[in-house]
């Protein structure tokens, strides 16, 4: 099939009759595909921690030895990729928690105990949420970003002195307090009772429990000459 010929030139400032030509065909619409495309959170759990733990010093530096720029690296992941998205927050947590973890429970003073991680926890549940995780979970995280800061600063300047004070408010009063209000949900799981909006007074010589209403349902107290066990 031969194509027609070209209009004829009649008068210069004319324009062409083109409805003599076929159409075009145009290439059908294009339809955008529905499959998300891959992030880098969408790598298996193992995949990401190797991430993490590739981001600390691999090679010397002259301006810092390696411990101090393992505690820059622990530094950042507290305060910069563990805040990217959920699946960072989980594998920044688990190298911070592995790694603090000892020198948290050096801090314990006795008589008290620490479970930061009990075994009666729901483990179908999502440890990361705040309503599901241990209580004391809370206090280790805090301790965790307490002692990163503590650390640079202290191998930043001579001059810091350092935070006692943080850390007594957290070992004297929110460690023991965060402890028994763990032992009271582990002691009341089986009353499936809701105890999200339930907490624990606590003092040197008396303990309560605080409801809903925020008052106290009981108290507790402890003679001078009675032991903690």
């Amino acid at each position: 099939m031969f194509l027609p010929p070209p209009p004829p030139y009649s008068r210069p400032n004319a324009r062409p009759n083109f409805s003599s030509f076929p159409q075009p065909l145009h290439p059908p619409p294009f339809s955008a595909s529905s499959i998300p495309l891959a992030t880098i959170s969408d790598l298996p759990s193992h995949l990401l921690l190797h991430i993490v733990h590739r981001s600390f010093p691999q090679a010397p530096d002259k301006s810092y030895n390696k411990l101090e720029r393992q505690r820059k690296t622990l530094h950042w992941l507290t305060m910069s990729l563990r805040l990217v998205n959920r699946a960072f927050y989980i594998a920044c947590m688990h190298v911070l928690r592995s790694t603090y973890l000892p020198s948290y429970t050096s801090l314990i003073r006795p008589p008290y105990t620490s479970d930061p991680f009990p075994l009666t926890q729901n483990l179908s549940s999502d440890a990361c949420t705040p309503l599901n995780r241990s209580r004391e979970t809370t206090v280790l995280d805090l301790f965790i970003a307490l002692k990163v800061h503590d650390d640079v600063w202290a191998d930043e300047t001579e001059l810091h002195l350092g935070q006692p004070e943080a850390f007594r408010d957290l070992f004297d009063l929110m460690q023991p307090r965060a402890r028994l209000e763990d032992l009271l949900r582990a002691q009341l799981a089986p009353a499936r009772i809701d105890l999200t909006a339930y907490s624990v007074t606590f003092a040197s010589r008396r303990v309560g429990v605080v409801g809903p209403s925020r008052r106290t349902v009981v108290e507790a107290e402890r003679a001078k000459t009675r032991a903690l066990r």
